[in-house]
């Protein structure tokens, strides 16, 4: 098969597109076909080995070399063969999952515990948008933030793949939301249901007054001690991730935020679905949105398989609205 296969750090010309052995599914393992996969920051966080801090903590990217070959941790497909201890799964069947890891290759192997139904009303390459994105807003909204029916909620960094989901899963759950966003993207946050939306450009939306139940913050624009103003006294500061460096961010933006938590009242808190053990129960819980009808996966552009590099390129300059996705 065929695969982009990561050796060494580096930029996107380090993916080296080559031919190698399709996995072999174990007991509890389903291998698919993939059809789609997405692009997004921990995707070239991992190719670069960035912020150089991460190599030394522990689950890091490794020291000196990738301990990730294959990245894409994102997929949609179809199951190819099961394990012998697999009983949810049958060849054919439509899924997608969050591995963390081998999306970027025509075949990759999932464990049953990890994969959900594919929702049916969604193409491959939308639903291969959904799994870190979506599941990652779902993790900071329903599980750190406790977000309750009538509370208000501010979304930063609003249109960027995580924050699409947000906006639109935090209305699902009956929050009045509010979302932050440049001016060239306040029409596409208030089409996915924004009651009001920020243009940070043009307004400091940590100076205006208003106060919220839980912030979703997406972009690490502020120090923490900004975004504490907009909270209420009780009110939930949520951190999904920000602007990367070589040496520390978004890393030192999380230390610095949580280890304020024990001397404010509001909580602090971090959106972390790369280490959450529920992410089937999550994915199950997505499709219900999506199939009703009430989160819909935002779609910036798409790229043939042979160009992820490209695709990678682009996601890193920051600009995407919504989801950059592949078709493999």
């Amino acid at each position: 098969m065929k695969a982009f296969v990561l050796r060494s750090y580096g930029s996107p010309d380090m993916l080296d597109l080559t031919d190698i052995d399709k996995p072999v599914p174990g007991d509890d393992e389903v291998l698919v076909r993939v059809r789609a996969t997405s692009v997004q920051p921990y995707d070239w966080h991992l190719m670069r080995g960035e912020p150089y801090i991460a190599r030394l903590m522990g689950g890091g990217p490794g020291l000196r070399k990738p301990k990730i070959s294959i990245l894409g941790a994102d997929i949609a497909g179809q199951v190819e063969a099961v394990g012998k201890a697999v009983t949810g799964f049958r060849p054919g069947d439509e899924v997608f999952a969050m591995p963390k890891q081998g999306g970027f290759a025509e075949y990759a192997c999932v464990r049953e515990a990890e994969l959900a139904p594919k929702p049916k009303n969604l193409s491959f390459e939308q639903a291969a948008a959904v799994p870190m994105a979506a599941g990652t807003a779902l993790l900071g909204l329903r599980d750190e933030g406790r977000i309750q029916p009538g509370q208000k909620v501010l979304v930063n960094g609003a249109s960027g793949g995580v924050g699409t989901f947000a906006v639109q899963i935090a209305k699902a759950m009956g929050a009045e939301v509010t979302g932050v966003c440049s001016g060239r993207n306040v029409d596409l946050v208030r089409s996915i249901g924004a009651d009001e939306v920020i243009d940070y450009t043009a307004e400091d939306f940590t100076r205006n007054g208003q106060r919220y139940d839980l912030l979703l913050d997406n972009a690490a624009s502020r120090p923490g001690s900004a975004f504490r103003r907009v909270l209420t006294p009780k009110g939930t500061y949520v951190i999904v991730g920000g602007p990367g460096s070589r040496w520390l961010q978004p890393v030192g933006h999380v230390i610095s935020a949580v280890a304020m938590s024990p001397f404010v009242s509001q909580r602090m808190a971090l959106a972390d679905v790369v280490r959450c053990t529920e992410n089937r129960r999550n994915l199950l819980t997505l499709t219900e949105f999506i199939e009703d009808g009430r989160v819909t996966p935002v779609i910036d552009r798409g790229y043939p398989f042979e160009k992820i590099p490209a695709a990678i390129r682009y996601q890193e300059e920051g600009r995407s609205s919504g989801k950059v996705v592949i078709t493999v």
